[in-house]
């Protein structure tokens, strides 16, 4: 197994099926937070949930069509960035992530998502990641906003979610565009 170091403290991991308890727990400690903008934590509500979404994503990496990744502060599992679609062939991929509230405005999503985008890039030659955002998630456009990301358009009323229609933001970098800004940085 790997663990890339974001920091002094933190470090990404592969998230396995494995670690469905500890995910159910990290589920269980930022539910509403987490909640708020992605089904993710209505998803994983029991251990069956948990194992049954990280041995998708398993299956998804084994096809080469998705990935995800912990990420670990202080040794806790306090987050995580994905791709939750990958297509090399098209060469798209989109990213996503989610963080409990212990977690939040230290910069890990966003170190985190620089790792992962790099290999699928450099990688897997990935042309084009898309970040896509209900519209209200201002900390996630805040992640694409400092990943370089362009804001392509909004899906108006496009994700209905929890009795509510949201716009969702779509924001993309291209592979040029990435290499160029990692250049430079």
């Amino acid at each position: 197994m790997f663990a890339i170091r974001l920091g002094d403290d933190a470090e990404l991991r592969p998230l396995e099926p494995w670690r469905a308890e500890e995910f159910l727990a990290h589920m269980d400690r930022g539910r509403e937070f987490i909640g708020r903008y992605i089904a993710l934590a209505d998803a994983n509500k029991d251990l069956d949930a948990a194992r049954a979404f990280l041995r998708a994503y398993a299956d998804k990496a084994a096809s080469d069509t998705g990935r995800i990744y912990g990420i670990w502060a202080d040794g806790t599992l306090v987050g995580g960035v994905l791709f939750r679609t990958m297509d090399v062939t098209l060469g798209t991929a989109e990213a996503g992530c989610w963080l409990e509230p212990a977690a939040v405005g230290k910069g890990l999503v966003t170190r985190a998502a620089r790792v992962i985008i790099d290999w699928a890039v450099e990688e897997r030659g990935i042309h084009r990641v898309e970040w896509l955002v209900a519209a209200g998630n201002e900390a996630s456009v805040g992640v694409a906003r400092r990943l370089g990301m362009t804001k392509d358009g909004v899906l108006r009323e496009s994700y209905p979610y929890r009795g509510k229609r949201h716009d969702i933001e779509v924001w993309s970098v291209l592979a040029p565009e990435w290499r160029a800004a990692r250049k430079s940085d």
